[in-house]
């Protein structure tokens, strides 16, 4: 079986045997060799391979009904030659421990966010919950696959931090809420001082405006804002949020933040285990990426916006969006936070070559929209005022 160097995922040539590791996971294969040049071609008959990824979600959550979504694709591509044993957070490793398992071969992949493992190395943020500059969340997910991103997350993962993975993203997350409060909240006077729960990068921004911040998996979010240990949260989204029970600890939640206005999940693979695959394998585990990553997003659109409308008429929460005052002191942090970021040369790497995207890609964007909000209140009046 020859082996052929896959530039696109970075990953180089593999040897051209079938290694111990792939004929353990994947089953003996049964081969018929020709006696003569004249007999019927020799038969293969392969039992699954078994693909262990675990996510970093609890089994309730709707992210797990996405990552199946992208099991389902791989498994239904490979004809069967696929299958995917899908773990929810904590069968084998806890939520921000999957990067580790990935490495170390313990999992072939997982179903993350970069945010996750931020304590490693900041520069992870940047692949999901960083300063956009006023990208939203395609436009970044656009960067990772045209604009270099790529490029410099291998560099970071495997260069940079010697991490035997290959990571791609999918799924561009609609900008994250600022999230559930017990009060209202009008002003950044009004967060200062709250215990507060976010990730990555987001976790430094609103401590910097005056919030103590804890970073939390999803699952210990509820029972941490019962026991007190926070005031206030976010996690990501309407039905996440509602099926973990928000709506049972805070009834106001505000939407639209600057602190994770643009994420996408992580699909993390380990490196020897991708370069065992068959190449057209390897494919449909990368290219179920951007197949589940449309699907996902139709998904989230739907349940989305339905659970939101529960939250309201159901379980009496109240929405808003976030106060401009918040908003405008999201972004003076974000500027100063920058200018200290990047006195690490790789993470001004990559916010350069964000900044260069978003001043180009942007700019077309928001010239090439419409007024959508315009049209909304034309077509649908008085209800963004209700």
């Amino acid at each position: 079986m020859v082996r052929r160097t896959n530039n696109d995922a970075g990953l180089p040539a593999a040897d051209a045997s079938v290694t111990r590791r792939k004929f353990l996971r994947g089953g003996a294969v049964v081969a018929g060799a020709a006696a003569t040049s004249l007999a019927a071609p020799a038969v293969l008959a392969q039992s699954p391979l078994v693909v262990k990824m675990q996510t970093s979600w609890p089994a309730s959550d709707i992210w797990m009904d996405m990552a199946r979504q992208y099991v389902e694709r791989v498994e239904q591509m490979s004809g069967g030659r696929l299958k995917i044993d899908l773990l929810p957070a904590g069968a084998v490793v806890g939520a921000f421990q999957v990067i580790d398992a990935v490495n170390d071969g313990v999992l072939d992949a997982a179903h993350s966010v970069s945010a996750y493992w931020y304590g490693k190395n900041k520069a992870s943020s940047l692949f999901g919950t960083g300063p956009v500059f006023g990208g939203n969340p395609t436009t970044m997910l656009s960067w990772f696959y045209q604009g270099g991103g790529r490029e410099l997350y291998r560099e970071l993962t495997q260069d940079n931090m010697g991490l035997n993975i290959v990571g791609l993203l999918g799924f561009p997350m609609p900008a994250q809420p600022l999230g559930w409060f017990k009060n209202p909240v009008e002003s950044v006077a009004d967060i200062g001082g709250l215990k507060y729960r976010t990730v990555g990068l987001a976790a430094d921004l609103m401590q910097s405006m005056g919030m103590s911040v804890t970073q939390l998996p999803g699952g210990e979010i509820v029972p941490a804002m019962e026991r007190g240990v926070i005031d206030a949260f976010e996690f990501n989204n309407p039905s996440s949020d509602m099926r973990f029970g928000a709506q049972d600890v805070a009834k106001n939640y505000y939407l639209g933040s600057y602190h994770q206005a643009s994420e996408a999940f992580e699909f993390l693979f380990n490196r020897d285990f991708m370069e065992d695959l068959d190449d057209d394998l390897r494919a449909i585990m990368e290219y179920g990426v951007e197949a589940a990553s449309t699907a996902n997003t139709a998904f989230a659109l739907d349940n989305y916006s339905a659970d939101l409308q529960k939250l309201q008429s159901e379980s009496g929460v109240t929405v808003h969006q976030t106060p401009k005052e918040i908003l405008e002191a999201q972004l003076e942090a974000w500027s100063e936070m920058i200018t200290e970021l990047e006195g690490d040369p790789f993470i001004k790497k990559v916010l350069d070559s964000q900044r260069a995207w978003v001043e180009r890609v942007t700019y077309y964007e928001i010239l090439n929209a419409p007024d959508y909000r315009l049209a909304y209140e034309h077509f649908f009046p008085g209800k963004l005022d209700s």
